[in-house]
Formats: structure tokens, sequence, C-alpha cells
């Protein structure tokens, strides 16, 4: 999996990511979490529309020859392909874990396996 450095600038209610390594790429929100998801959305749809397209998909700088300007954050946001295609993961969990999956998707009218993969994007989101 590719991460791709992206800078973020604004403040609270006014967020945007950029990609120094994709011109015309960007990103919104109104809080780091929204960003930060909008921005790996937005990521995953410029792959795939490159695809499409028959384009070679840029490859991502690395993080230390990124220049940040003032008043910028840079992140590391993950090329998180959904490839449409579910696979069987079998995987023992502990029942405490299980019962917090379960709740947790609930609580949000997901499934256990939409719940899973919801996290772990976030999860790879934060840097792993």
């Amino acid at each position: 999996m590719d991460r791709y450095p992206a800078l973020v600038d604004g403040e609270a209610g006014a967020y945007g990511v950029t990609f120094p390594d994709i011109d015309g790429i960007v990103a919104m929100g109104e809080n780091l979490d929204e960003v930060m998801l909008n921005a790996e959305e937005a990521l995953r749809d410029y792959a795939i529309e490159a695809e499409k397209d028959g384009l070679q998909i840029t490859e991502p700088s690395a993080p230390e020859n990124v220049e940040v300007p003032e008043g910028c954050t840079l992140i590391s946001v993950p090329l998180i392909r959904l490839r449409g295609r579910a696979v069987r993961a079998n995987m023992m969990l502990d029942e405490d874990v299980l019962a917090f999956i379960d709740q947790e998707a609930r609580r949000r009218s997901m499934t256990r396996t939409s719940y899973v993969a919801w996290m772990t994007r976030r999860i790879a989101q934060m840097g792993g």
C-alpha cells in the first residue's frame, strides 16, 4: 500500500488538503477526521480515474523531500483501493473484542464486516 504526502491547511470548520505530488487533487472537511477521510477518498478517486484513462499513477514522494509551507502540516494518506471483490478471512478474536466490534457496528448501523473495513481504513489514515 502506497502512502502519499499531503498538506493540511486551515482551521476548525474549514480544513483543506492538497497532494504535492498530484496537481488538482484536493479535499475539504470541517474537522481533521473528516478532512483525512475525504483526502483518502479523493486519492482513491484519482487512482480509479487514472487507471480508467490508462494513465500511470504518480509515485509518492518521500515525506522528507516535501517542502512544507508555513501554516501547513504534513500528513501521510494511504491509497486504499476498493476493488469490489470480497475475500473470506477467517480470524480468531477475543470474545470481548468481538463484542466491542458488534456493539460499535450496531451503534453505527453497520455490518460487522463494514465496521472492520471502516476501522482498518481509519487506522491506516492515522499512520498504522
